[in-house]
């Protein structure tokens, strides 16, 4: 059926309002033009819209139609709180690309579901600065599609239920090992699955990488932990180094290199015992052994106490 786009005002004004939101700048003499109206027929249609607005005021934040003299048309501007901004994507961006976390296939997705959120002039502006990093893009070696795992996985944990995963080791060897999943975080180019061995034989979380794990089922059988046990996976982010899993235990070493800044950035829970003629006494909780390969990797601006 053919519409006739004078007369149907209900699509102009589906039309209008799809333009907006894809951050577009409408101009009423085009519209009348387009639409074979004139220009107050366009501008009754805007101030419709904006009285839907200010009705309903949408879930996902206000909107409201303004007038932008610049250029000299109306836009849809939502609080700012609600809404990503062109610098927002482009960091979003950049985090993404330095991670190298994702395949080519879900990067590319995902990069273009964000620069979705601005306007076009600002999308184009965001691509190119970002043309470059995704045309050298080097993606990780395992290769696989993650996204639809992390969120299983993340779910799975919400709702506490025992899993049988096949995991490949670094050997390539596969082991079945039944766990109570609690987090999944990501850390140093990989998604990890961090739980508790459901037969209990370590009373600290093992560490999982994510594209290692072949396959998972879901055994219907629910677990609980104690509040006093309950995992805190901002908590653990602080105290683990390189993902090594393993007993909280504490370190404590003198750093006589040129920035602090970068130790306390690099261990979250370390505090400054002391410091005399730039040389400082550290203290930090970590998780495990990973620390270990961080502290030789310093050379001698640090020296651990025995």
């Amino acid at each position: 059926m053919r519409i006739n786009m004078r007369e149907n005002k209900g699509y102009r004004l589906l039309y209008l309002y799809e333009r907006l939101n894809r951050g577009e700048c409408l101009h009423k003499a085009e519209l009348a033009q387009t639409f074979g109206v004139t220009g107050k027929t366009i501008q009754r249609d805007i101030e419709d819209l904006r009285a839907y607005l200010a009705e309903t005021r949408l879930e996902d934040g206000e909107a409201y139609i303004l007038y932008d003299r610049k250029r000299d048309g109306y836009v849809l501007s939502h609080a700012e709180s609600e809404w990503l901004t062109q610098e927002d994507v482009l960091a979003v961006c950049k985090i993404l690309l330095e991670s190298r976390a994702f395949c080519k296939e879900e990067l590319d997705s995902l990069l273009r579901k964000l620069l979705h959120q601005t306007a076009p002039n600002d999308r184009k502006q965001v691509g190119k600065m970002i043309g470059n990093e995704l045309f050298y893009y080097v993606p990780l070696h395992h290769g696989r599609k993650l996204l639809t795992v992390i969120w299983a996985l993340s779910r799975l944990c919400i709702e506490q239920e025992i899993l049988r995963i096949i995991y490949r080791r670094q050997d390539g060897m596969k082991r079945i090992h039944e766990v109570k999943p609690i987090a999944v975080m990501f850390s140093e180019y990989y998604f990890y699955l961090i739980a508790y061995m459901a037969d209990g034989r370590k009373d600290f979380p093992t560490i999982f990488r994510i594209d290692r794990i072949a396959d998972f089922t879901p055994t219907g059988e629910k677990f609980s932990i104690p509040y006093r046990d309950k995992f805190s996976d901002g908590e653990f982010r602080k105290r683990v180094q390189f993902m090594y899993a393993g007993k909280l235990r504490c370190v404590t070493f003198t750093y006589s290199g040129a920035s602090i800044e970068a130790i306390l950035d690099r261990l979250p829970t370390a505090k400054i015992l002391s410091e005399k003629n730039g040389i400082y006494r550290i203290t930090t909780e970590v998780y495990g052994n990973g620390i270990d390969m961080w502290l030789k990797s310093q050379g001698d601006k640090i020296t651990v106490e025995k």
